[in-house]
């Protein structure tokens, strides 16, 4: 997941993980606890052999493995080094499960027995990088694994295809884009619904969380190349100074959000990167900025974008510097839109999640600026409605003592994250097998 983070205090967590940590023993649970020496087995497998952004193969292969001996149709290589797994049980509806399959360039702190000590390349060709799962993408594959266990178990008490898939590139912002694009919807069944889950490192192991509606953010990035006249330091007058001109576009920047965009709707410019110059005394003919824009709705992402350029270009006028030396203004296309969820089917998930977990471990929680390219798959001119919640990750225990002594839990992509894994692997399956059987279930006649 690409910067996400939850807004909500330690102090009301640890209240939650005091008072809502008795799970219902239903018979799916038993089962899922039955089953969890295979799951921690491929849990500690992949924790110990991550991979980064399209180069899965070994996650992928593991993975489809699982799923072949389950009895999956599966097919390898869809957007790189993804998968598509397949399960027909008669009439139904079409339900499409995601996972994630990639880990980030972080050395892994945690001093956990089975940390990941792997080093490895990425797709862009930088070699020897450490590698972890920091952003929980191992629970994630675990929990799909999970769940298709007990779906393929109970094959009596739901009818209808199942479409397991194993992206690549989350962390990248590509890999659903990429499966799209190598013919997921047109090769295999187009889902009727979407599902998906992310571990979440601020609410207690053993809950759920949920956003109805918009639930992450648009994720632009924006690089602004500014042009100047270069020249001595000592001469000032004989130049066009980009650091001044840079500084004002940061500062001018700023209204966008404060005077263009109304207060109820959530909005983020961000300048990441103020780069001009290399000496004291040298004025620079360039300086570089670089911006994360955040967004939910289309129209204030563009009205951000277009402030943006807007806001750049028209300081370099009143700098006096001529059409040819105009700021640059270049927004990457591959861009992470927003994730909704949509409202009938949270409410349809969520009552069958509550039924299984008990009401007291289900939280309504705020909409978060981080972005997730799950929303990619509801995007596509069928409009598929989707729906990703939140898996709480850390032990309770773990969260007191934070409070109690004033500090801060480890955010997800920090090499210090490490999830509650058994509790969170199981309330994950627990969740989505719920989730599964509400929507493909047989009904009663």
């Amino acid at each position: 997941m690409k910067k996400t983070g939850m807004v909500l205090a330690l102090g009301s967590l640890a209240l939650l993980a005091s008072t809502g940590m008795v799970l219902a023993k239903t018979p799916l649970k038993a089962a899922i606890e039955k089953d969890f020496p295979h799951l921690q087995t491929l849990y500690t497998h992949l924790h110990q052999n991550p991979e980064l952004s399209f180069e899965e193969t070994q996650t992928a292969k593991r993975i489809a493995s699982e799923l072949k001996s389950l009895g999956f149709d599966v097919t390898t290589g869809i957007g790189g080094t993804g998968l598509v797994a397949v399960m027909r049980n008669g009439d139904g509806p079409t339900l499409m499960i995601r996972t994630d399959l990639d880990a980030l360039p972080v050395k892994e702190l945690t001093g956990k027995t089975y940390a990941s000590t792997a080093t490895g390349a990425n797709y862009l060709g930088d070699k020897n990088l450490p590698i972890m799962h920091a952003c929980g993408h191992d629970v994630h594959m675990t929990a799909l694994v999970g769940t298709a266990r007990q779906l393929v178990a109970m094959k009596d008490n739901w009818s209808g295809t199942l479409v397991l898939i194993g992206q690549p590139a989350e962390e990248v912002g590509l890999g659903a884009s990429a499966m799209l694009k190598d013919g997921l919807y047109s090769q295999f069944p187009k889902p009727d619904y979407n599902l998906a889950l992310h571990v979440n490192s601020f609410l207690p192991s053993g809950t759920i969380g949920y956003t109805s509606g918009y639930a992450l953010a648009n994720v632009d990035s924006v690089d602004i190349e500014i042009k100047g006249i270069g020249g001595h330091g000592a001469y000032p007058n004989a130049t066009k100074d980009p650091v001044v001109l840079g500084a004002y576009i940061v500062t001018a920047l700023q209204t966008l959000v404060s005077r263009e965009v109304a207060p109820q709707a959530p909005a983020v410019v961000t300048v990441g990167s103020f780069h001009g110059g290399f000496k004291h005394n040298i004025i620079s003919d360039r300086a570089h900025l670089k911006l994360t824009v955040r967004s939910y709705s289309d129209e204030v992402r563009q009205t951000l974008l277009g402030g943006i350029a807007r806001i750049a270009k028209n300081q370099a006028r009143a700098f006096g510097l001529p059409e040819d030396l105009l700021p640059v203004v270049t927004i990457e296309q591959n861009y992470t839109p927003s994730t909704y969820n949509d409202p009938a089917l949270v409410k349809r998930s969520i009552k069958a999640i509550s039924a299984q977990l008990g009401e007291e471990n289900i939280l309504e929680v705020p909409a978060v600026m981080g972005g997730e390219d799950f929303s990619q798959y509801g995007r596509t001119d069928d409009k598929v409605p989707g729906f990703m919640f939140w898996v709480g990750a850390v032990s309770p225990d773990t969260i007191a003592k934070a409070k109690a002594k004033g500090e801060t839990l480890p955010s997800l992509h920090s090499p210090f994250f490490a999830p509650d894994a058994k509790p969170t692997i199981i309330t994950a399956v627990d969740a989505m097998s719920a989730a599964a059987l509400e929507i493909m279930g047989k009904k009663d006649e």
